[in-house]
């Protein structure tokens, strides 16, 4: 996989994960508008659970990728550990969603920052190493 590829898929699990936290934490209080526009099924656990899963898909995909460059596998655990911490939002009841929410979302936004950082310092080190084109 290039690296641009590598690159844009860490971005885009930033991106799916920030916006199902988001979602999640939102939910709440836009519910009642979506029902009243008819939109209600955005709140339905499926919905949410296919977005997580969606997550976890291409945080795998990126992650997989990079630690086969740089070698730091332990970036997958902190993708797999937030997605089942953040699978298991509701064990605190109503007032502890969020906090589960923020810290499952926080390990796999991590694990991709953590990805995207050590992909970039080892392009940056073999464009160093090689030699000028004459």
């Amino acid at each position: 996989m290039s690296a641009e590829t590598s690159k844009n898929l860490d971005k885009a699990g930033i991106w799916i994960t920030t916006l199902c936290a988001i979602h999640c934490l939102l939910l709440p209080v836009i519910l009642p508008l979506l029902a009243m526009a008819g939109l209600a099924f955005i709140g339905e656990d499926a919905l949410e659970n296919t977005i997580l899963g969606l997550s976890v898909v291409v945080g795998l995909w990126s992650l997989i990728s990079g630690a086969r460059k740089h070698g730091k596998w332990h970036l997958l655990s902190l993708l797999l550990l937030g997605a089942v911490i953040y699978s298991q939002r509701d064990i605190l009841g109503h007032w502890g969603e969020p906090i589960i929410i923020l810290f499952g979302a926080g390990l796999i936004i991590y694990a991709h920052v953590s990805n995207l950082r050590l992909n970039r310092k080892l392009n940056f080190s073999t464009l160093a190493e090689e030699p000028a084109q004459n």
